[in-house]
């Protein structure tokens, strides 16, 4: 199959590639709050906004917010703003809660990378329990589970990163494929589980001057060796270098300059390009390799 890559280099000061896309129509959206796992003290809920007029052909996406694994909520107004969005697209998107393992405790240097690596873990095991609880009850939320999309910013893009490539699932059944990822501003801490059998069709915008998640690879927090919390991430660009070697579908948008505190901004500014991913790479199943560069 033909491998279709295309490098477009956009200045601040133009019109974004993405603004001049055709979009669908705008539908009306519903929405609803359900709880997907109780844990201990946590009772973990989930946002389904759904599509009036649902096309059994788009995924479902389940959404995971920032916040460093210490904050944030899953009904933020800019999530909740996105979540509309895509809903009024056609797409069914599922805003999750998860365990806030890092709360009172931070991501720095000096919290131990144990700590670190079970915040990761702990995360994608709750967006597992979510993607089973939408499987199992599909029929009744009437909606099509068959390709799970995941999306997520900063630390939810983290936390998807390591569930798709790292993470030992032992929750979803086994050998399962989500349908794709899309990551704003996330990394992964080892490259090695990312092969032909693994790879799925993944999105990444990443800022080139992050100072906490690497664009390329770095420590996490850019810590030094003798810190505590010194693990070592590789971010967007060598996840995409990856793919690109493997001959797997990618669309990798840097942004130059960009601190890791416009995390969310993508979900806004560059909606289309996610609609673009979504509806070529992984309905019409496309195998691209796409870069972009902005801002310089």
């Amino acid at each position: 199959m033909k491998i279709l890559q295309t490098l477009i280099i956009v200045s601040v000061f133009q019109i974004s590639f993405s603004q001049i896309h055709s979009t669908d129509s705008l539908n009306a959206v519903t929405s609803s709050t359900h709880v997907y796992k109780v844990i201990k003290k946590d009772t973990l809920k989930l946002d389904l906004y759904k599509p009036k007029y649902f096309n059994d052909s788009k995924p479902i996406l389940i959404y995971v917010h920032g916040g460093g694994f210490a904050s944030g909520s899953r009904n933020e107004s800019h999530t909740v703003e996105f979540c509309n969005k895509l809903a009024e697209h056609g797409f069914p998107v599922a805003s999750i809660s998860y365990r806030l393992t890092m709360k009172n405790k931070g991501l720095g240097c000096n919290v131990k990378v144990k700590e670190k690596l079970k915040a990761f873990n702990r995360a994608s095991e709750d967006i597992s329990y979510a993607a089973k609880f939408l499987i199992k009850n599909s029929k009744n939320l009437k909606i099509n589970t068959n390709n799970i999309v995941l999306a997520g910013n900063s630390s939810g893009a983290e936390a998807i990163l390591n569930l798709v490539y790292v993470y030992d699932n032992d929750i979803l059944p086994k050998h399962y494929k989500f349908g794709g990822v899309i990551s704003l501003t996330g990394a992964v801490i080892s490259l090695e589980n990312i092969n032909t059998s693994t790879a799925i069709p993944t999105q990444l915008f990443h800022g080139t001057n992050d100072n906490l998640v690497p664009y390329y690879i770095a420590a996490h927090h850019f810590c030094e060796e003798e810190d505590t919390g010194y693990l070592l991430l590789y971010g967007s660009r060598a996840i995409a270098d990856r793919l690109k070697g493997l001959g797997k579908s990618y669309f990798l948008t840097s942004i130059v300059a960009e601190p890791h505190q416009r995390s969310s901004a993508p979900m806004h500014n560059h909606f289309n390009d996610i609609l673009d991913f979504l509806n070529n790479d992984i309905i019409d199943n496309n195998i691209r390799q796409t870069e972009r560069i902005l801002g310089f």
